[in-house]
Formats: C-alpha cells, structure tokens, sequence
C-alpha cells in the first residue's frame, strides 16, 4: 500500500482553514497521481493505491467540513465518494479473482473446471467495472476535480482569520472547562 505523505508545515498553532488547506492539497495531489496507470489490470495494486488515496481525501475533506463553501463542498466530496465507489467495484473483482486463482492452483486438474469458470466471469466483470472506472479517472475529469479541489483550498486559505475553529478542535463543547 501506498504510504501517505508527510504534510509540511502542519503545526498545533496552525490556523485549522490553513491546515486544512495543507491536508487537502497533499491528498488531492496523492489521489491524481495513483490514478496513472490504474487501468492497468495487470497490476492490480495501483487501483488499491488509488482508492486508499481516495479514503484518505475523503476523510480530509470531512474534518476539515466547517473550512470550505458548503455548495462546493458537497459536489466536491460526492465526485471522491463517485470515483472511490468505482474503484472499490473494479478492487472487488481482482481480489476475488487472485483469491480464486490462488484457491484453483490448490486443486486437482479435474475440479479446476469450476474455479476457471467462476473466474472468466468475474474478469467479464472486472473489464466492465474497469470500463466504468475510466470514466472516472479520464485526466480532463480528474483535471476539472483537481480545480475544484484548489478553489476549496484557496477558499480556506482565504476565509481562515474568518471562520471560527470548530468546538471540538479548541477543546470547547460539552463538559470543557471555561476559565
């Protein structure tokens, strides 16, 4: 898998939009370069790479929800969670494929017919849910997703001395001590 990379700059007296605006960039460049090459069957771990990135900007641009324009937000994070939901389809074809081809490698000759037959189907399946997943990470979609994702930045980086940070950040809300 994939490692995440380091986000620079990323300090405790750092503004939350502006951290924000770090986190999300750094994820957004990770989910477009494992795109290169996912289509690739050959190697199924790119797409494993891929959707993992996917989570991890998922996950960014939920707990950084309050530093970015709610309408751009929303088309935002339905795109990742589109692209996310295709790569799981074509993931969930190459593990049961490998995972059968291991299982098949296992058995005598005469009961292999079964495996092989399981598994040209599910590489039917997998070529369709790869046609789909194109789709998804064409570079003139991701491109378009890529400034959306910079706007949204830009727009934290901007709104960050205007927008409070969110109670459970600064250790308000419920049950916090007030001084």
């Amino acid at each position: 898998m994939a490692k995440a990379r380091e986000i620079p700059g990323i300090t405790p007296d750092l503004p939350y939009a502006i951290a924000a605006a770090r986190v999300v960039e750094i994820r957004a460049e990770e989910v477009v370069e494992h795109a290169h090459g996912v289509l690739d069957m050959g190697d199924i771990e790119r797409v494993h790479d891929m959707r993992v990135a996917t989570r991890r900007l998922r996950a960014a641009l939920e707990v950084f929800r309050p530093c970015f324009p709610q309408d751009e937000f929303k088309g935002v994070l339905r795109e990742v969670k589109s692209i996310a939901d295709a790569l799981g389809e074509r993931r969930d074809r190459d593990v049961t494929i490998a995972t059968l081809e291991d299982f098949g490698e296992s058995l005598a000759a005469p009961d292999r017919p079964g495996i092989d037959s399981l598994v040209a189907k599910l590489r039917t399946e997998q070529r369709e849910a790869n046609e789909e997943l194109a789709g998804f990470v064409d570079e003139v979609r991701l491109e378009a997703l890529r400034e959306r994702l910079d706007a949204l930045v830009a727009a934290a980086e901007a709104g960050a001395g205007d927008r409070p940070v969110p109670l459970s950040m600064n250790g308000g809300g419920p049950g916090a001590d007030s001084a």
